[in-house]
């Protein structure tokens, strides 16, 4: 995305070339296009069908993406309100019924009753380092599904500390930002 254009798009499914506006929102940083497609190629054979839960959604490039390449439902959770209610103004103008946006704190929504995911999206804010506090809520309290994939994003140089169970599949690095896909083994922690 480009500095003051306020709009990224989506790569591909069916809402693919889609646009999304994007408020100018200081700490918001969606996630690079390039990477994004790397991701969703990783994800393709277990995509369709699943529930997403995209954690600290920002901008909802990630669970919408998801959507438009077959997912069955995606809970985004954003603590900031304009970028919560540009969420929801997107998935209503992109007519995507099937993505629910809760405006909460990410450890507070965690706190909460657990449904357990398929697919988590995890890319808090760099600047908060929430990676290991918010995996270990995940893990702990039953938001995630036996064999569950868990997307993690973070600085270049940051591995953050991660439960022992999620296994790395794939990464990759893109400017200043690590990507990586982990799949939950077990329940043994």
């Amino acid at each position: 995305m480009s500095a003051g254009s306020g709009r990224i798009r989506i790569i591909g499914g069916n809402l693919r070339n889609s646009r999304l506006n994007v408020p100018q929102l200081p700490g918001l940083r969606p996630t690079a296009e390039r990477v994004r497609e790397t991701l969703f190629n990783w994800l393709a054979p277990f995509i369709a069908g699943e529930s997403c839960l995209d954690l600290c959604a920002g901008t909802g490039a990630l669970g919408i993406e998801a959507l438009s390449r077959g997912a069955a439902h995606v809970q985004f959770v954003e603590r900031d309100a304009r970028a919560a209610q540009a969420l929801r103004d997107n998935l209503a103008r992109l007519k995507v019924a099937n993505g629910k946006v809760s405006a909460a704190d990410a450890g507070a929504y965690l706190q909460g009753t657990a449904q357990p995911y398929g697919l988590v999206f995890l890319d808090p804010p760099f600047a908060l380092s929430l990676w290991s506090v918010l995996a270990r809520q995940l893990e702990d309290g039953g938001w995630l599904t036996p064999a569950a994939w868990i997307y993690v994003e973070s600085p270049r140089a940051t591995v953050p500390a991660l439960p022992a169970n999620w296994q790395l599949h794939r990464e990759g690095q893109a400017g200043e930002v690590r990507y990586a896909l982990y799949r939950r083994t077990s329940e043994l922690r």
